[in-house]
């Protein structure tokens, strides 16, 4: 019976036992694989939570950053508004500092100007635009400071050499070679005279015209423009060394339209109260006062004395 029973339990292992061996290894596997995931969840709560706890630290990190981030543009802001508010004072006090600084130079500029006139009058003939024709007195002691010869070139005579004074002469230079561009033959025919030539060619007139006709159109000694050195006797080429005719020709209608630009004026025009018409006869201003006149149609000697005096200092520039 023992060995029945042994036999059968023999037969009913190796019968079942295939299937036995099977199910035991996937329980092993499955057993596996679930204290795999066991330990592979707790490692990855465990990170789960590290990385939990590190966002915190960084997110506080941040908020700490961002609250005194806010705090330094809250000063910034101050600052800025302080920095604003000094610009604008200080812009304030430039603007004033320069209507300051303006106004200094506005006064440095004054005074300079006033400077450089008082030193142009003190270098200039206080004579030099005076009314003589009739009006004031030239003595027989007065002679131009300076005096240069005109160049051969330029006057009418081979045999007497004609002056001129020095400080004018290179307006009347500029005024013969503006003229001979243009194509007009200009020549002086007289130009300084001392008093005792005048006095002498005032006696010639006053013999061959007698006193009332050498009186309308020569002035007595003392009073011809001629001694101050800057007035001359235009004459140009076919008249034969007369100055009558010379309003008829082209140099006189050059002299009309351009003799101002070189400080130039015509001292006696028709219908002046002095003397007979000359318009031979050109006295040197200077540019700005000659300009004046040309340009306002004046006389020289129709302007009042005080009103010519102010041109004095810019007698030769």
């Amino acid at each position: 019976m023992r060995d029945i029973i042994e036999r059968m339990k023999h037969h009913d292992i190796k019968r079942h036992l295939p299937n036995i061996i099977p199910a035991g290894i996937v329980l092993v596997v499955l057993g596996g694989f679930i204290i795999y995931g066991f330990f592979r969840i707790s490692s990855l709560t465990e990170q789960a939570e590290i990385l939990t706890r590190e966002l915190a630290s960084t997110t506080a990190a941040l908020s700490r950053n961002t609250n005194e981030l806010s705090g330094n543009l809250a000063e910034l802001r101050v600052q800025t508004i302080g920095i604003s508010n000094t610009l604008s004072s200080t812009q304030q006090n430039v603007e004033s500092v320069k209507t300051q600084v303006g106004g200094v130079e506005q006064t440095v500029g004054t005074i300079t100007g006033t400077v450089n006139t008082l030193q142009k009058l003190s270098q200039t003939d206080p004579e030099m635009l005076k009314k003589y024709s009739k009006v004031f007195f030239l003595n027989e002691n007065y002679v131009p400071a300076h005096l240069t010869d005109i160049p051969q070139a330029y006057t009418y005579s081979n045999t007497r050499s004609e002056r001129f004074m020095t400080e004018a002469e290179p307006h009347l230079q500029a005024l013969f070679d503006s003229a001979k561009s243009a194509g007009i033959n200009l020549y002086v025919k007289s130009a300084y005279r001392s008093f005792a030539e005048q006095q002498t060619l005032k006696s010639e007139y006053t013999i061959v015209y007698g006193a009332g006709t050498s009186n309308s159109f020569s002035a007595d000694q003392g009073y011809s423009e001629h001694q101050l050195g800057t007035t001359l006797d235009f004459i140009t080429s076919g008249l034969g060394g007369n100055l009558d005719g010379f309003d008829g020709t082209q140099a006189y209608q050059w002299l009309l339209a351009n003799a101002h630009r070189f400080g130039f004026e015509l001292s006696y025009p028709k219908g002046n109260a002095y003397y007979t018409y000359e318009p031979w006869h050109w006295r040197f201003v200077g540019v700005k006062l000659a300009t004046y006149l040309h340009d306002n149609k004046l006389n020289f000697y129709d302007m009042d004395q005080r009103d010519i005096d102010t041109y004095l200092a810019n007698t030769f520039d």
